[in-house]
């Protein structure tokens, strides 16, 4: 009698098997769905006296999972970490796993790009440079400028070794001038384009001295 439960009917009971099975995957992959973002990258342990020069600021990943919760994934809310400290001077090459990825466990990382990227780590270098105030227009007809002083008048920057040692001086946001008679003081902003290097300080003050120009100055 148990045998004929499992030879009777075979394909009907295969066919049974077979529908049970694609309606199991239907009810597990219904609503699941793909996004593409791209992801900050963010490196961490990087040894003391070393600087990051050249790196990738992003990679792009593909996650698959529940439509509802990739929907609600906000941007910012996922990146990579890497871990900088086993590196040397030099070109170094670094992969990306998902391991390197905080990320729910109910979404699933389909694709990492790239997965591999170069980084270029060089030696740290700090040095005092001088502040120059920079100004603009001219003051108010029969008044001249006397003195422009910074103060301080130097600043420390640190950062990687080739670009601190190709800066010899900072600059002060422009300050401008135009039709002043009377002393100013002005709190300005020092300006360093790349963003790999620091600054000691971040604003200077500027003192600039003006003078009425009489008839024996012009003597």
């Amino acid at each position: 009698m148990i045998k004929d439960f499992f030879t009777s009917n075979i394909w009907l009971k295969l066919a049974s098997l077979i529908m049970a099975i694609i309606l199991w995957f239907f009810v597990i992959l219904s609503g699941r769905s793909e996004r593409t973002i791209d992801i900050p990258v963010n490196f961490v342990n990087l040894p003391p006296k070393l600087e990051v020069v050249d790196s990738p600021q992003t990679v792009r990943i593909t996650i698959e999972g529940r439509e509802s919760i990739l929907k609600d994934l906000k941007a910012g809310s996922v990146h990579a970490l890497i871990d900088l400290s086993e590196v040397k001077t030099g070109k170094s090459f670094i992969t990306i796993t998902r391991d390197n990825i905080e990320l729910t466990k109910m979404l699933a990382i389909k694709n990492i790009d790239p997965e591999t990227v170069s980084l270029m780590i060089e030696d740290q270098l700090s040095k005092q440079v001088n502040v120059i105030p920079d100004i603009v227009g001219t003051p108010e007809k029969g008044y001249a400028i006397v003195e422009v002083i910074s103060s301080p008048k130097s600043i420390i920057i640190e950062g990687p070794k080739s670009l601190v040692r190709k800066i010899r001086r900072v600059k002060t946001e422009p300050i401008d001038i135009n039709d002043i008679n009377a002393d100013l003081t002005y709190r300005a902003n020092l300006v360093l384009a790349n963003g790999n290097i620091r600054k000691s300080l971040n604003k200077v003050e500027v003192n600039i001295s003006v003078k009425k120009i009489t008839a024996e100055d012009n003597k």
